[in-house]
């Protein structure tokens, strides 16, 4: 019996246009208006904690409304603490809120934050009777190391309106936007406006980290009085 010898089939290494595949100029375009890139998340463990930055639409009517303000209270009162991810301290200005966080790790943060990010956005809506988006990009995020950098974090946050405020206005007194009333490490005492003495509750948890209870203390209490961050 004679055997057929088989032939070999040729492959056809064409490039074959169409959908799929890596090639240049695919995946998902950045929003003309986009200021946060896309990229990893920095890495962080539970005992750091991290300063988070959150830019509204520039359409919304200022978020220090008193109205707004007794609904963030009450909304961040009831997702202030989720186990593995903690909102510590807030203050809110114009178009943007700064909080101090504590989280287990990245996906522990991005789960508060999406979170936290709802339940502001249902507030503001409410608070305005409107309907749609509220956040204007992504969340910015700075790791907080060493308790020098919690420090000027923690001042920055909670006294963040004196940076905004005429020096007329500075007056020693806890900004009613912010967390101030909960805060401990005033150097000295403040006065607490008529809209502050009527919230109940803490909205902020209490922090865990050494970093945030005891470690940025060796860098001296914060004076209500003082502007924080660079001088302009």
């Amino acid at each position: 019996m004679i055997m057929s010898r088989s032939k070999q089939l040729a492959l056809d290494l064409r490039e074959v246009s169409g959908w799929g595949g890596r090639r240049p100029g695919a995946g998902r375009k950045p929003a003309p208006d986009a200021r946060i890139l896309h990229r990893s998340r920095e890495g962080f463990g539970a005992r750091h904690p991290c300063h988070v930055t959150l830019k509204m639409r520039p359409e919304l009517p200022s978020l220090r409304s008193v109205r707004l303000v007794r609904e963030l209270e009450r909304s961040f009162a009831e997702v202030h603490e989720r186990g593995d991810f903690r909102l510590v301290h807030y203050s809110l200005q114009g178009d943007h809120a700064h909080l101090i966080v504590e989280a287990k790790d990245p996906e522990a943060l991005g789960r508060g934050m999406k979170a936290l990010g709802a339940r502001l956005a249902r507030a503001v809506n409410r608070a305005f009777r409107r309907k749609g988006p509220v956040l204007a990009d992504r969340y910015h995020m700075r790791v907080l190391r060493t308790p020098k950098e919690v420090r000027s974090a923690l001042a920055y946050v909670l006294l963040n309106a004196r940076r905004h405020a005429s020096k007329a206005s500075r007056r020693v007194s806890c900004d009613p936007a912010s967390s101030g009333r909960w805060f401990d490490g005033w150097r000295r005492r403040s006065e607490v406006s008529p809209l502050q003495a009527r919230l109940r509750g803490p909205p902020v948890a209490g922090a865990r980290s050494w970093l945030l209870r005891v470690g940025w203390r060796r860098h001296g209490l914060i004076d209500p009085l003082e502007v924080p961050g660079p001088r302009r």
